[in-house]
């Protein structure tokens, strides 16, 4: 079929009333005589197959990734970085225990499409958002007040001496709370009592229970910052929901809502009785029609005056495009990165703090699971009916799927399993449940794992040596398999399948890497002088001709696709492609190195282009592993 595969003909048939075969005919002269491109041939009743010219493609993206650092063959065209405001949310883990498997898949995601965004758009900024006073945190706050009967000093006391991690504590904290609601039927009800009002304590502030909360929770998000950091997942702004409390941001939004009779209040008798509702249905005229269907109705505020989840979180995002009147975060230094001189901010309600300035965004991304589709298209669909149609448009609910266990990968983290478990194909975690693995232990695990196989091929080298790269291997075998697979799909995670050095694994995708890096290193060559090399042959379609030498044609075509399939990543918000294409474009590697010999090719001009394939090749996937996150260690 060619390079280029044009169905053009049948498109512009219908505009000339003329059959496609002789519009194809009328095109093929055109184009024939156009630069870099080698032939073109009609075929069916009227594709037009282009060939390229090889040498000439070759030579193009040779100066392109040499040039610019994207690679881009001249027949492509990328959209201009713009100056636009880009805000990406991510990851948002509550912080009440230590992160777990399933954080991550949010975290990795949303650092990925940052890194995607960053290389082809203008200002990118991350934050991550905070439940500080929410049930979750409110559980943790139970136990240590009513099951550990400790105080606010003796919280104090615990997080100065406390041997274990913080987070690690309030994990198993978390799970024995959660067990303590149910445990007594006939102390049910008090204890779910006992919740609701450490719940509105912590709501309310400037008391015991809240600063144990706000305690409790700024120490796990800092051992969440830590984790995240492992893999090399950064944040700009920590926005909190006790500022959004405190600053009143529902008031201010409450205004706009009901100005524009997006919000109204239910009069009339039934379960949404004196509550404030968003309209969902076309058509219903007042709240109280709406509120017969409750499927169509959303609370936004409940009976006694409470603000649900979907109201904060309008507002929120108001600021979020710098459309709620005179509110705004002041923010404070809270966290600092190695080799970053600017730090990452938390929110305060302190009116002599920095005012934040990460509001006022032009598109916003939100890294949240498929589960909270529907309060995302409320806010959406507010937005909309605000008049805010520009803004509804850039607003982005990035979704996915959940996380799992393989049974296999269950058993051997320790988890015991009945047979009927044993024959799924994946286990659910639960956190509440205290069942599941935490990110750290992942890492842990991953990192020992990786280092028995280094130790076995690297004994030559230092341990801290070998440390070091099985920790990068370590981190591409849990980036990859968490980006491999799309938004939409469950993943079982697995320790085996990641760390495979074979199939489908970012040990494969790095491997490749070093392979070509080695060959340029046996050569006596460095990359940027392979590159250079070849523009100076004037022999690259003799040398390209024939079947036998279409394996190297197609690493350069793959290659030159970089810059586009980047593009179609932040287009569809997908980052599976990108990782699907690093495989691929790994696999046709080796293929190509299995196939020639390039050290012992005789013909210098043919060895030379050998080894700007090997060049080319390490250059484009370093590239797309950068975008991954993923670093590629000296040897394997």
């Amino acid at each position: 079929m060619g390079e280029l595969a044009l169905p053009i003909a049948f498109e512009l048939a219908k505009r000339l009333k003329k059959a496609p075969r002789l519009i194809a005919e009328e095109l093929k002269v055109e184009l024939s005589g156009l630069d870099g491109i080698a032939s073109v041939e009609i075929a069916g009743a009227g594709y037009l197959n282009i060939k390229l010219d090889r040498a000439n493609f070759i030579r193009g993206v040779v100066s392109q990734s040499q040039g610019e650092g994207i690679l881009l063959a001249q027949v492509y065209t990328a959209p201009l970085i713009d100056q636009s405001y880009y805000l990406v949310e991510h990851t948002s883990i509550n912080p009440n225990k230590a992160a777990h498997v399933g954080h991550l898949r949010n975290a990795i995601l949303g650092d990925t499409f940052v890194r995607l965004l960053k290389s082809r758009r203008g200002n990118v900024l991350v934050q991550n958002y905070i439940d500080n006073t929410g049930v979750q945190v409110a559980d943790v706050v139970v136990g240590l007040t009513h099951l550990e009967g400790k105080s606010l000093a003796d919280v104090k006391e615990l997080l100065a001496s406390l041997q274990q991690r913080i987070d690690y504590y309030c994990w198993d904290l978390y799970a024995r709370t959660s067990q303590w609601y149910e445990a007594d039927e006939t102390q049910k009800a008090t204890r779910k009592q006992v919740r609701l009002d450490t719940l509105h304590a912590i709501e309310h502030g400037g008391n015991h229970t809240a600063a144990i909360a706000e305690l409790i929770s700024s120490a796990v998000l800092r051992r969440h910052l830590e984790t995240m950091l492992r893999l090399g997942i950064e944040y700009d702004f920590l926005p909190r929901e006790s500022e959004i409390l405190h600053l009143h941001f529902w008031d201010a939004a409450r205004i706009l809502l009901t100005e524009k009779g997006v919000l109204q209040q239910v009069i009339t008798e039934g379960k949404n009785k004196d509550c404030w509702i968003i309209q969902r249905t076309e058509g219903a005229a007042t709240a109280d029609e709406q509120a017969e269907h409750s499927e169509d109705a959303k609370v936004i505020v409940r009976s006694n005056g409470t603000v649900t989840y979907v109201g904060k979180d309008i507002a929120y995002h108001l600021w979020k495009f710098g459309l709620l009147p005179g509110k705004n975060f002041g923010m404070k230094d809270f966290f600092h990165y190695p080799d970053r001189e600017a730090p990452c901010w938390i929110s305060t309600a302190d009116p002599d703090a920095q005012p934040s300035s990460f509001g006022k965004a032009d598109a916003i991304y939100n890294v949240i699971d498929a589960r909270q589709s529907d309060p995302q298209n409320i806010v959406k669909d507010v937005l909309g009916r605000l008049g805010y149609a520009d803004q509804a448009a850039n607003y982005t609910h990035f979704s996915y799927e959940m996380v799992a266990l393989t049974p296999r990968c269950a058993e051997e983290l320790g988890y015991k399993l009945s047979e009927e478990d044993r024959g799924r194909s994946f286990i659910e975690v639960s956190g509440r449940k205290g069942f599941g693995v935490k990110a750290d232990d992942l890492l842990d695990k991953l990192i020992e794992a990786a280092k028995v196989q280094v130790d076995a091929r690297q004994v030559e080298l230092p341990d801290t040596e070998r440390r070091e790269i099985a920790e990068k291997i370590a981190i591409a075998a849990l980036r990859y398999f968490m980006l491999k697979f799309t938004r939409n799909t469950i993943i079982a995670f697995d320790f085996r399948d990641a760390l495979s050095f074979e199939g489908e694994t970012g040990p494969y995708v790095q491997y490749a890497v070093v392979r070509a890096g080695n060959i340029l290193r046996k050569a006596g060559v460095e990359e940027a002088a392979a590159l250079g090399s070849v523009v100076e042959l004037d022999n690259i379609g003799e040398i390209l001709s024939g079947e036998a030498n279409d394996d190297i044609w197609e690493i350069w075509l793959e290659a030159a696709k970089l810059s586009q399939l980047v593009e179609q990543c932040i287009q569809t918000a997908e980052p599976a492609y990108l990782a699907k294409y690093a495989f691929q474009l790994a696999q046709k590697f080796s293929t190509f190195y299995q196939r020639h010999h390039i050290l012992n090719e005789a013909d210098a001009d043919r060895k030379g282009l050998l080894l700007a394939t090997a060049a080319i090749t390490r250059r484009a996937l370093t590239l797309a592993l950068d975008w991954l996150g993923i670093a590629v260690p000296p040897v394997m």
